[in-house]
C-alpha cells in the first residue's frame, strides 16, 4: 500500500450569532431560586438560558445533533425536559447543565411535552402521532397511545384525576384514561386542526384553540361525583312528573355518549371566546396558577385574557342579583325568578393586547403573588422580548422590561468576511453590519445597512466595505461605528465584489451586466483636517449577462467572471480582452474560487456539482456531485489545493482538488448554508445558515486517514437505518390502542449483545468449572483454577455476579427493548440466574421487572418448557416473599420519614416563637436607648 496523504481535521469550535431559534418554545426557569427572570430557549441543538434583566447568557444545555422542538421545565423548577427533532427526549439538571436522562421512544419531532404536577410522570406527543408516558423517576417508558391520525399539538395531565388530555391536527381531542391506558372519549367539535389547548377554573373547564378566530370553551363534569346522588331520583322518578322530566333529560345526556358505563368524564361545549387574530392559535396557554389565559396567532398580537376564580363569580352574580331585584322594584314587579348568570365573557374577561417588534412564534408567563403578569415572548426574528403587565391597575399595560438582541442578526447572513489577522469577523445581513471577535465570540461593533450579498475588510482592518441589493457599496468606519460612504455602484444588486491582489483596489459584479474596477484613494474631509479613505471608479466591463461571481488570479494577470449563461469567463486584467470561456454547468455558476498558485479554478453551481478547471487551457480536470442543492459558496484554503464548499443541503464540505477526493463533511447546521469564510492562515472557517446561526469552525491537530473517515460514514449510516427498521413485536399480541414506550435503537441492540456475551461468558465458565472439579477428583488435590481475565477487571467475581453487573449497567430506559431483541435460547439461563439473584436479594426491584417482561413476551415458550417448571415455581415462592420484604422496608422508611417531619415542623414552631420574642426585646432594647440619647441631646 503506497503513502496516504494526511490531511487534518475540522471540528466544531463555536456556535454564535443566534438568540433563540424561532422552531421551539420559550420557557421560564428557576435558576437560582428567582422565578421570572431566566428563560430557556431552543437553540438550534442547544438551549440557551438567558438572564432577562441582564441580557446575558446564563447557561448552555448542550445538544448533540439534533435540532430542539420543545421545551418543559419541571414542577420542582431543577429539571428540564427537551425534546428534540429525531424524537428523542433529554432531561436536563438546571443545576449542573447536565442530561441525566435520556428516553428514545418516537420516531418523530417531539411537539408536545408536559410534566404532571408531582412531576414523576412526562407525557410526550410527536408528529408520529404517538403519545408516550415515561416514569422520570424509574427513568424508564410506561406506555404508547395510539389513537391519533396527525400530529399530537398539544399533551395535558389532570391533577385531580389520573387522566390525561390530548389534541392533534387530526381535528379530534382525546381523552385518555391512564389507570386502564385507554381512549374513552373523543372530542369530535373541531373543523379544523386543534392547534392549542389549556384547562382553566380549577380544572373545569378547557379551552381549545384552533384554525380561526374563536378559542371554544368546553365544560368538564366528572361523572363519579354526580352519579351516585343522582341514582335513588331516577327510581322515583316514575311516580313524580318533574322527577321524570329531569330523567328525560339525563337519559338522553346517556344517549349522546357510545358507551355510558365507560364514561369518567361528561365534556359539553358551553360557548366560545372571540381572538382580534383571524389566523390560526400558534400557541394557547395559562400560567400555573390558572388565573390567565393567552394566546397568540402568526402575527406579532399577544391577547391576554383574566379568568375569574368562584369567589369572584360568586360576587359577580351577587351584584347582578341585587340590580335585577332593584329593577323589578321599579318596574313593580314580583321579584325575578329567572336565575341571573354570567356569560361566558364575563368570566373569561380581556386584559390588554401585547403587540411585539415581530411575529410572535411563542411566549411564557409568570404571575407573581403581588399580582404582576411577566411574559416573555420568543420572536421569529433572534429576539427574546420580556413584558411586565400591572394586573391591579385601572387599565392594565404592558411594558417592555427587556430585549435579548445584541447577539445576533434579524435577518440570515448572506456574506461573511475574516480580516488579515485572523481574529475579526464580519457578518452582514438585511439590516446590519456586524463585527464579532473570533476568540470570544463577542459583538464588537453593530453598523445599520442595507440588504447586504457581499463585503470584504479594505486592507489594514480598519474599514469593510459592504455591496448591497440595490447597487451600492457603503464603507463604514470601525473604529467609530459610522457610515462613511454610499455609492452608487451599480444599477442592479452588486452580487460579488474581489479584493485585488496588489491591495490597491477591488472589482465588484453586478445585476447591471457589468464589472467595474475601483480604487481607494484618500480624499480632503470637510469636517476635519485628516484625510479619509473613499473609492474611486476607474473601468468598466460590460458584458452580456448578469455578473453572479468575480475572482482575481494571485498575480492579477486574469480575472475570472460568472454569468447568469451558465458559463464562467476569463479575461486579461490589463486589456480586459477574453481568454478563456469555461462552459460545461447546467445552471449558473453561483460561487468561485481560485487556487494560491494560480493553477485551478473550482467552480460551485446550481445544479449541485462543482468543476474543477485548469487556469491554463480551461481544461476540465473533474467535475464532483458535491451536494445535494446548489452550492452557495466556495473558498480555497491559503498555501493548498484544498478547498471548502457549503451547499443549501446544510453541509459544508472540504474537497481535494489534486486528488478530487471528498475529504470530510462538517455538520451542523439545520438549515441551507449561505456562506461561508476562511481566515487567511486556515486555522478557522466560520459559516452563516438559514437557521439564523453562525458556526465557528477549527482545524485540529487531529489527522484525518480518509479510509478511516469512510468507514465511520458507513457505520453511522447503519446506526441510523437501525433506527428505522420494524420494531421487534411480541408474539401474540395486536396492534392495539397502547403498547411499549421504547423503540430500537443502536443502543439497545449493543446492550442486548453486551447480555449475551456476558451469558456465554458464564456459560463457558460454569463449563470449565466442571471440568476443573472433575480434574480436581481425578488427581486426588486441589489443582490451580484460571479465572478469566475480564472477571479478575471486576475484581475476581463469580460468574454469575458478572452478569448481574452487565444487567444492571443497562439504561433504565433501554431495558425493555434490550430484552425484547434477546433470543430466546438465553432466556432459559437468565431465570435460573434470576432465581440465584433474587434469592440472596439483590437487585430486586430491576429484576422483578425484567423477569415479569421476560415472562409477557416469551409466555408461550417458557410455560411450554418442561425443563422451566421447577425453576418458574421457584421464582414464584422467592419474589414474592423477597418483594413484600421490599416493601415493608419501603413502609417503615416511609413511616419513619413521616415522624422526623412531624418532629421538625413541632420544633420550627417553638423556634419561630422564640425568634419573635427575641426580636421584639431587640426591638424594645433599641428603643429605650434610642430614647436615652435623645434625652441626654436636650
Amino acid at each position: 500500500m503506497g503513502l496516504t496523504r494526511q490531511y487534518l481535521r475540522y471540528g466544531p469550535a463555536a456556535l454564535f450569532g443566534l438568540v433563540a431559534s424561532a422552531r421551539g418554545n420559550a420557557a421560564f426557569v428557576g435558576l437560582r431560586g428567582e422565578r421570572g427572570r431566566c428563560v430557556a430557549v431552543p437553540a438550534c441543538e442547544h438551549v440557551f438560558v438567558w438572564d432577562t434583566r441582564k441580557g446575558e447568557k446564563v447557561l448552555i444545555l448542550k445538544g448533540l445533533k439534533q435540532e430542539v422542538s420543545c421545551l418543559c421545565p419541571s414542577p420542582d423548577g431543577l429539571n428540564l425536559a427537551v425534546g428534540y427533532e429525531d424524537g428523542s427526549i433529554r432531561v436536563f439538571n438546571l443545576l449542573s447543565g447536565e442530561a441525566n436522562i435520556t428516553f428514545n421512544g418516537h420516531k418523530a419531532a417531539v411537539t408536545a411535552l408536559q410534566y404532571d404536577h408531582l412531576g414523576g410522570r412526562l407525557v410526550s406527543g410527536s408528529k408520529d402521532t404517538d403519545v408516550i408516558v415515561w416514569d422520570v423517576i424509574n427513568e424508564s417508558g410506561l406506555y404508547r397511545l395510539r389513537g391519533h391520525k396527525d400530529a399530537v399539538t398539544q399533551v395535558l395531565f389532570l391533577k385531580e384525576k389520573n387522566l390525561l388530555v390530548t389534541s392533534g391536527k387530526d381535528t379530534l381531542v382525546k381523552w385518555w384514561d391512564l389507570d386502564t391506558q385507554h381512549c374513552f372519549k373523543t372530542l369530535v367539535g373541531h373543523r379544523t386542526e386543534v392547534w392549542g389547548m389549556a384547562l382553566i377554573s380549577e380544572e373545569k373547564r378547557l379551552i381549545t384553540g384552533s384554525a380561526d378566530s374563536e378559542l371554544r370553551v368546553w365544560d368538564i363534569t366528572y361523572i363519579q361525583e354526580v352519579k351516585d346522588p343522582d341514582e335513588p331520583e331516577s327510581k322515583k322518578s316514575k311516580e313524580s312528573s318533574p322527577g321524570a322530566e329531569e330523567n328525560t333529560e339525563e337519559d338522553e345526556a346517556l344517549k349522546m355518549d357510545e358507551c355510558p358505563e365507560e364514561r369518567l368524564v361528561k365534556c359539553s361545549k358551553v360557548g366560545s371566546v372571540m381572538r382580534e387574530g383571524r389566523d390560526r392559535v400558534v400557541t394557547l396557554a395559562t400560567d400555573q396558577t390558572g388565573k390567565i389565559l393567552a394566546c397568540h396567532g402568526t402575527d406579532a398580537v399577544l391577547e391576554v385574557f383574566s379568568v375569574l376564580s368562584e369567589e369572584e363569580i360568586q360576587k359577580k352574580l351577587e351584584k347582578k342579583m341585587k340590580k335585577a331585584k332593584k329593577k323589578a322594584k321599579q318596574n313593580s314587579e314580583e321579584e325575578p325568578e329567572r336565575n341571573v348568570e354570567l356569560s361566558l365573557q364575563e368570566e373569561i374577561q380581556r386584559v390588554t393586547n401585547i403587540r411585539a417588534s415581530s411575529k410572535i412564534k411563542s411566549f411564557d408567563l409568570i404571575l407573581s403573588p403581588k399580582g404582576e403578569l411577566k411574559i416573555v415572548l420568543l420572536l421569529q426574528n433572534n429576539i427574546i422580548e420580556s413584558y411586565n403587565l400591572n394586573l391591579s391597575a385601572q387599565v392594565p399595560q404592558a411594558v417592555r422590561a427587556s430585549k435579548i438582541t445584541i447577539g445576533g442578526h434579524r435577518s440570515d447572513v448572506r456574506t461573511l468576511a475574516f480580516s488579515s489577522d485572523n481574529i475579526a469577523v464580519l457578518s452582514a445581513a438585511a439590516e446590519s453590519v456586524k463585527i464579532w471577535n473570533r476568540s470570544t465570540l463577542q459583538c464588537i461593533r453593530t453598523m445599520d445597512c442595507e440588504y447586504a450579498l457581499c463585503s470584504l475588510f479594505v486592507p489594514g482592518d480598519r474599514q469593510v466595505i459592504v455591496g448591497t441589493k440595490t447597487g451600492k457599496l457603503q464603507l463604514y468606519d470601525l473604529a467609530s461605528g459610522s457610515l462613511m460612504e454610499t455609492l452608487n455602484a451599480h444599477d442592479g444588486a452588486v452580487w460579488s465584489i474581489a479584493l485585488s491582489p496588489d491591495q490597491r483596489g477591488f472589482v465588484t459584479g453586478g445585476a447591471d451586466k457589468c464589472v467595474k474596477f475601483w480604487e481607494f484613494e484618500l480624499v480632503k474631509d470637510e469636517s476635519s483636517v485628516q484625510k479619509r479613505l473613499s473609492m474611486k471608479h476607474v473601468r468598466i466591463l460590460q458584458l452580456d449577462e448578469d455578473v453572479l461571481c468575480v475572482r482575481y488570479s494571485p498575480n492579477q494577470k486574469l480575472l475570472a467572471v460568472s454569468l447568469l449563461d451558465c458559463t464562467v469567463k476569463i479575461f486579461y486584467t490589463d486589456t480586459l480582452k477574453f481568454f478563456l470561456s469555461l462552459y460545461g454547468h447546467k445552471l449558473p455558476v453561483l460561487c468561485m474560487d481560485i487556487s494560491y498558485d494560480g493553477t485551478l479554478i473550482a467552480t460551485g453551481s446550481a445544479d449541485r456539482n462543482v468543476k474543477i478547471w485548469g487556469l491554463d487551457f480551461g481544461d476540465c480536470h473533474r467535475s464532483l456531485f458535491a451536494h445535494d442543492d446548489s452550492v452557495m459558496y466556495l473558498q480555497f484554503v491559503a498555501k493548498s489545493h484544498l478547498f471548502f464548499t457549503a451547499g443549501k443541503d446544510s453541509k459544508i464540505k472540504q474537497w481535494d482538488a489534486d486528488k478530487f477526493e471528498h475529504i470530510q463533511t462538517l455538520e451542523g447546521h439545520h438549515q441551507e448554508v449561505w456562506c461561508l469564510a476562511l481566515s487567511p492562515n486556515g486555522d478557522y472557517v466560520v459559516s452563516a445558515s438559514h437557521d439564523k446561526s453562525l458556526r465557528l469552525w477549527e482545524r485540529t491537530r487531529e489527522p484525518l486517514v480518509l479510509e478511516e473517515e469512510r468507514e465511520m460514514q458507513q457505520e453511522a449510516e447503519y446506526e441510523e437505518s437501525v433506527a428505522k427498521e420494524e420494531q421487534p413485536v411480541v408474539a401474540g399480541e395486536t396492534q392495539g390502542e397502547t403498547g411499549l414506550a421504547g423503540k430500537k435503537t443502536i443502543e439497545t441492540i449493543k446492550a442486548a449483545e453486551r447480555i449475551m456475551e456476558a451469558i456465554e461468558l458464564y456459560r463457558e465458565e460454569m463449563a470449565k468449572l466442571k471440568e476443573h472439579k472433575a480434574i480436581c477428583k481425578a488427581a486426588g488435590k486441589e489443582v490451580p483454577f484460571p479465572v478469566n481475565p475480564i472477571l479478575r477487571a471486576y475484581g475476581n467475581i463469580t460468574p454469575s455476579a458478572y452478569v448481574l453487573e452487565v444487567f444492571k449497567k443497562v439504561k433504565s430506559s433501554e431495558l425493555e427493548e434490550s430484552l425484547l431483541v434477546l433470543p430466546f435460547s438465553y432466556v432459559p439461563d437468565l431465570l435460573r440466574l434470576f432465581n440465584e439473584y433474587i434469592q440472596l436479594g439483590s437487585e430486586v426491584e430491576l429484576l422483578c421487572r425484567a423477569l415479569l417482561f421476560l415472562l409477557k413476551i416469551h409466555f408461550g415458550q417458557i410455560t411450554s418448557n418442561h425443563m422451566l417448571v421447577t425453576v418458574i415455581e421457584n421464582l414464584k415462592k422467592t419474589t414474592i416473599s423477597r418483594v413484600s420484604e421490599a416493601r415493608d422496608v419501603l413502609g417503615f422508611n416511609m413511616a419513619g420519614l413521616q415522624y422526623l417531619k412531624r418532629e421538625i415542623e413541632a420544633k420550627d414552631e417553638v423556634t419561630f416563637f422564640a425568634d419573635a420574642t427575641d426580636r421584639f426585646e431587640e426591638k424594645k432594647r433599641k428603643r429605650k436607648k434610642k430614647e436615652k440619647m435623645v434625652l441626654a441631646v436636650l
